[in-house]
């Protein structure tokens, strides 16, 4: 909104206000989307966590857990909200609004973010411990997920929406043979020339992998006080560089990277990402005035796929989400081996101590700010493995 404002007041009066064309910068607006997304986590938690305490909107804490986390019970959830706040409304200040790929990122996000919200609001507020069905939830996700999917399949080598519809049109009257172009092949990391063609169908499946599969990789590890909230600023501070090279002609060129024009705006949702969630992890930090809840580790879960499915770093998104992806295969690892060994021998069995992989340390002795600091750290290394990728090619 304030690039178009500030184009309006250029033309106006271009030598008045020519101090207005450092708004044309993408990292000067990217420095200011983050600084306006912090100052208004910043501003407005207070406020948003006095009223989730007036409504109520406490964390239910499981009696087999960590005994060490009934303490926590009754503090205040569903603080995604704050980040989603100052994801939204920085984003839209500070971004190209005529930028497709910034639009549906934002679908993703809040549109999973809505999910994450009625589940729990069904959990805490309405009292269901069930919450949003396991296959009601994944619906909703998958549906979202497909929409950008498809969107996405025939959007990464085109600037208009309009091409983009010409695309599909001939997709489908080709009897769904049309091929995509070369720059929406999956890449492989470290290597100048590997790239595999995916077609559309290929595209489109793992596509929703990946958007549907981080959205719930993050909500795994939203366990303990800041682990969930850091990692994904890591991750997609990262994501952010990998968007503005895709999307500069001269440096994926010369880093022999496929050029997706109006990728760099994508620079913009995610520095407000990480200014929103370094103002939420003040809230947040041990001991925590409030938890994120679904309502934030869905919706940035899939922000986060969906970033990288459109910069073509789904590989990378792997690497550097690590702890992500350690987190959620602990989870798949210990309820197959549980549902196996019981249908073997009549008595399950478990792998960890007890999943996800964080309570697995906290039984073992770690403290929780150990655990937590700890997996900071390796996600640290992971970034900087997959951002190494920029040129050890």
């Amino acid at each position: 909104m304030l690039l178009s404002l500030s184009q309006w007041l250029l033309a106006l009066y271009p030598e008045d206000l020519s101090f207005l064309r450092v708004f044309q910068y993408l990292t000067f607006r990217a420095v200011l989307a983050a600084m306006t997304a912090l100052l208004i986590g910043l501003a407005f938690g207070p406020w948003v966590i006095r009223k989730l305490t007036e409504l109520k909107i406490g964390q239910p804490i499981r009696e087999y857990g960590v005994q060490a986390h009934l303490a926590k019970r009754g503090t205040p959830t569903m603080g995604g909200v704050l980040i989603l706040i100052g994801i939204g409304v920085s984003t839209l200040l500070w971004f190209d609004w005529g930028n497709r790929f910034v639009w549906i990122v934002m679908l993703v996000t809040f549109g999973f973010g809505a999910i994450g919200w009625v589940d729990d609001w069904r959990k805490v507020v309405q009292k269901n411990p069930e919450g949003m069905r396991s296959a009601e939830k994944y619906f909703w996700q998958s549906v979202i997920g497909l929409i950008a999917a498809l969107y996405l399949a025939f959007s990464v080598s085109e600037t208009s929406n309009l091409r983009v519809l010409e695309l599909f049109l001939r997709w489908v009257s080709s009897g769904f043979s049309t091929d995509l172009p070369p720059n929406a092949d999956l890449m492989v990391p470290f290597f100048k020339t590997i790239s595999y063609p995916l077609g559309v169908f290929g595209f489109i499946g793992l596509t929703y992998f990946v958007i549907v599969g981080a959205s719930n990789a993050v909500n795994l590890t939203d366990g303990l006080d800041g682990l969930a909230i850091m990692p994904v600023v890591l991750v997609g501070s990262a994501l952010g560089v990998f968007a503005y090279i895709v999307g500069n002609a001269n440096f994926s060129r010369y880093l022999l990277f496929p050029y997706i024009p109006g990728a760099g705006e994508l620079l913009i949702f995610c520095a407000a990402m990480a200014g929103a969630g370094l103002a939420f992890l003040w809230f947040n930090a041990h001991p925590a005035q409030v938890f994120m809840g679904d309502v934030g580790a869905l919706a940035l879960g899939g922000a986060l796929g969906t970033i990288a499915v459109i910069t073509r770093q789904e590989i990378v998104l792997g690497i550097m989400g690590g702890v992500f992806v350690l987190e959620a295969l602990s989870v798949m690892a210990q309820v197959a081996w549980f549902k196996w060994t019981k249908k073997r021998t009549g008595v399950g069995q478990r792998i960890l101590l007890m999943a996800p992989l964080h309570h697995h340390f906290e039984k073992k002795g770690w403290a929780e700010t150990q655990v937590v600091v700890r997996f900071w750290i390796v996600t640290m290394l992971l970034c900087l493995v997959g951002l190494a990728s920029l040129k050890l090619r």
